[in-house]
């Protein structure tokens, strides 16, 4: 919801009264526009310390500072919980 600015030809934003928070996420998300979150999740399959990291923001309320970033974080969450359990099954198995 941008309108040109006559005068120099660039793009203005619309502030709105009712909703003055309506253009607070308008920047693109860090890591390539996809967040951390998800950039974690998928960087997790090279690298399982990176779920464990997105865990610890997940935790400590990082999505707090952008909404978008809570479904990625959550994600590599699950990831890590996974990757937990799998480990220990492994060493449980290993290990008898």
């Amino acid at each position: 919801m941008d309108i040109i600015d006559e005068r120099k030809g660039e793009y203005a934003p619309i502030r709105d009264s009712e909703h003055p928070q309506l253009g607070k996420f308008d920047k693109p998300l860090p890591c390539f526009g996809c967040g951390i979150g998800w950039f974690s999740f998928l960087l997790g399959f090279v690298c399982p310390l990176m779920w464990y990291y997105a865990t610890i923001l997940y935790f400590g309320n990082y999505y707090h500072k952008d909404p978008r970033e809570r479904a990625g974080l959550a994600a590599s969450a699950i990831a890590a919980l996974v990757c937990s359990i799998v480990v220990v099954i492994t060493i449980i198995i290993i290990l008898l």
